[in-house]
């Protein structure tokens, strides 16, 4: 127990002579150079929050709209309208004039009136920043026909021409509008109409019509009622019902993966690997709560525990506290190494019950709950999981190699989604915000629990923490993290458990169902080299509309009909906003996959694209669908009423449910000079029964990297076969397009999206 010896700061013992008293030295400069880090980031944080709450102007505006005032005053002028006299007699019934001369009075009330003028300055700069980002026709617009509208709300730059903090726009961000019932409904039945025949759209028509007669307007109420309340009506019940309230497992059904480099792995020693990557991560959080990103107009809210000094580590069957700070400095990459590698050394074998102890986090959730309450909320179990729930993050250090190796690439990718996907489950901690797993031959990625961000937020940090890793810190020549070790670091610290046998029992329970559900997933990755966004965009053609017109001819191709589909869209152009659903299957890409089978499509192939684009753009705005009728079936239960229209709209299943992987900071990666290092992206798992998942990512100018999933337990789907049918859409589809067209083609130019999973 060195490490704890080294926990002391003084000793003392009671002798005749009286008490001896030893000091260490070492162990007080520990506590005063943590007592600096801490007092350091507090006042980081109260600058912060000062440039905050003054943007878009500074702290140092206030100087010169003083100095303003003061030598229009010199020049024997009132700016103030009578206002300073005013101050200045107020001041005198305050008794202020018994202590200051009457210039004194003159300069104090001067500056009173300097300070609330510029206060009221900073508020109606920052209305007129709510109401430039409230504008969003500039989305609609074609390119190169921009209305005089939108050259006046370009005006929004000089608004924040001064570099703005992680969440400088927060406050100004407007609040996520409404739709009328009306429209929403009219929207619904334009997309499910290509879905149903006559009789049955018939019947959902009366049913939508019956619902806006009835129950609708008066649903609306209550939601327009939390609309002017609330900062965003869908967010919080959208987060609570879909994600914090489901009881079923997580693991598959709701966290995602993030890959690593295709062709790279930057260095094989796992130890080392593991020490660049939690330095990234760490260097990444510190720069978060510094606030020294650029915002993407609004952040997440990332929900973390700031001062979090420590990781959780799993190895083979043990859990680990590993302190990443010492004295107030984060460890280097090499000194975490070296903790990392006396973890991978460490012969002591796990404690009855705890190799499998994570299962319980990827089965179902009521057990987990109940075992979590009767066995882990008192003793050393409860101090060990607060160690692995507190944690910045969780590291799983994996036994197994994974990455695009060997012989068989392709099913070698599959297995290296499906590790992340899921592991062995029980070697990740499904319910930490997310999981970091390195390999064995030094491959890496993560598996993210959903509920606390959206994938924009996740690929975000994983872009930074590769990029970091690979370009910033680096490795030796042997692949070893660069820097030294300071031989004193206390070892990591082993967690200790105590499980009874009633835990262990429902421990196998967990895994049972866990690998029932793992076992089932049909995961397939596959790059698409043929051509990506470069020559997509030459034909003046949204990159996405392109992909997601390809996936409804493929998925016609592969079970011979439509369904409904599913694209995330962001909707961060308002405060705490999330997702939205793109209902990609309309009534023209139906009719371009149909035309195309049968021979002529190429008009119907741009009206098809133009039609995605501006659903998209509808989703983005705040003009979706399934959001709005999410939270009007919200209200209904809380009401205690029951709609027809509204439980069958929910109950619908997205057969085809797709996303695109957002790639936000290319500028970190020069795929000219390192052409190999490129992204995988990641997936998810499928969402019905009887549908696929589908990721992609755009990586650069000449390659699409899809991730497709499904079950094995259905017949009906084939993850290979449909990501074969994806790729001959996308070939069928360039071919219809290129025949005959110069690459000067007209025609107006759509703008590509970020999408999220």
């Amino acid at each position: 127990m060195a490490e704890a010896h080294q926990a002391v700061a003084f000793q003392f013992t009671i002798t005749p002579e009286g008490i001896d008293l030893q000091l260490s030295y070492q162990a007080l400069n520990q506590i005063y150079l943590s007592g600096v880090r801490s007092w350091k980031k507090r006042v980081s944080r109260m600058r912060n929050r000062v440039i905050k709450g003054v943007y878009p102007a500074s702290p140092s505006s206030w100087l010169f709209v003083a100095i303003g005032i003061l030598a229009t005053m010199y020049m024997q002028s009132d700016p103030s309208m009578g206002l300073i006299a005013k101050i200045q007699q107020a001041l005198d019934s305050d008794g202020l004039h018994v202590s200051l001369s009457t210039q004194g009075q003159t300069m104090v009330s001067a500056l009173v009136f300097s300070t609330l003028l510029w206060l009221s300055l900073i508020l109606a700069l920052r209305f007129c920043l709510k109401l430039l980002l409230s504008y969003h026709q500039w989305m609609f617009e074609q390119h190169g026909r921009v209305s005089n509208t939108t050259k006046v709300w370009t005006l929004l730059r000089l608004l924040s021409g001064r570099k703005p903090l992680l969440y400088s726009y927060q406050t100004s961000l407007p609040h996520l509008p409404v739709p009328a019932v009306r429209d929403t409904l009219t929207r619904y039945l334009e997309s499910v109409r290509p879905l149903l025949t006559d009789l049955e759209y018939k019947r959902m028509t009366d049913l939508a019509n019956e619902f806006e007669s009835s129950l609708g307007n008066r649903l609306q109420r209550y939601l327009k009622l939390k609309a002017l309340w609330a900062t965003n009506y869908v967010s919080d019940w959208w987060e609570e019902y879909i994600y914090l309230r489901g009881r079923g497992p997580i693991m598959v059904n709701s966290n995602y993966y993030g890959m690593d480099f295709l062709y790279v792995t930057p260095t094989s020693v796992q130890a080392a690997r593991a020490g660049n990557t939690i330095t990234a991560l760490l260097l990444y959080r510190r720069m978060v709560n510094r606030e020294e990103l650029t915002p993407s107009r609004v952040p997440d809210v990332l929900q973390h525990w700031q001062d979090s000094e420590f990781v959780a580590v799993y190895s083979r069957g043990r859990y680990y506290r590993l302190w990443v700070y010492r004295a107030g400095r984060l460890l280097s990459a090499r000194e975490i190494e070296h903790q990392i590698q006396w973890i991978l050394d460490d012969p002591s074998p796990p404690l009855p019950g705890e190799e499998k102890l994570g299962a319980l986090t990827a089965g179902d959730r009521v057990p987990w709950a109940q075992i979590r309450k009767e066995h882990f909320s008192s003793g050393v179990n409860k101090r060990s999981l607060d160690i692995i729930e507190k944690a910045a993050f969780f590291v799983t250090l994996d036994d197994e190699a994974q990455g695009m190796k060997g012989d068989d690439p392709t099913g070698n990718l599959d297995r290296y989604a499906k590790s992340l996907l899921h592991g062995k489950c029980y070697d990740r901690w499904f319910d930490k915000s997310f999981s970091i797993v390195i390999y064995k031959n030094g491959k890496s990625g993560l598996n993210a629990e959903h509920s606390w961000a959206d994938a924009p937020t996740v690929a975000h940090l994983w872009e930074y923490t590769l990029a970091t890793d690979a370009f910033q810190l680096g490795y030796t020549e042997d692949g070893h993290c660069k820097g030294e070790v300071e031989r004193s670091l206390p070892p990591p610290h082993r967690l200790s458990w105590e499980i009874p046998s009633e835990v262990q029992d429902q421990i196998f329970s967990s895994l049972t169902v866990a690998k029932a559900l793992a076992d089932d997933v049909d995961c397939h990755v596959f790059p698409f080299r043929d051509f990506g966004k470069g020559k997509i965009k030459k034909l003046r053609v949204s990159p996405d509309a392109f992909i997601q017109i390809s996936l409804q001819l493929a998925y016609f191709r592969d079970r011979g009909s439509f369904c409904l589909t599913y694209e995330a869209s962001m909707t961060r152009l308002f405060r705490e906003g999330r997702t939205e659903t793109v209902r990609s299957c309309s009534n023209q890409s139906c009719a371009f996959v149909k035309a195309l089978e049968g021979g002529e499509c190429k008009r119907l192939f741009r009206q098809a694209s133009e039609k995605h684009q501006n659903l998209y753009r509808m989703a983005m705005t705040g003009a979706g669908i399934d959001r709005h009728l999410f939270c009007l079936y919200v209200v209904s239960k809380y009401l205690g009423v029951d709609s027809p229209f509204l439980k069958e709209v929910l109950s619908e299943p997205w057969c085809l449910s797709t996303s695109q992987t957002p790639v936000q900071q290319m500028e970190l990666f020069d795929l000219k000079n390192h052409p190999d290092f490129v992204s995988l992206g990641g997936g998810f798992g499928p969402v019905a029964d009887d549908g696929y998942g589908v990721s992609y990512i755009i990586v650069g100018e000449d390659m699409i990297n899809f991730h497709v999933s499904s079950k094995h337990s259905c017949g009906e789907t084939d993850s290979h076969r449909f990501g074969a049918q994806i790729a001959k859409a996308l070939q069928d589809i360039m071919a219809v397009l290129s025949a005959d067209t110069p690459s000067s083609s007209k025609g107006p130019a759509q703008p590509q999206s970020k999408k999220l999973l």
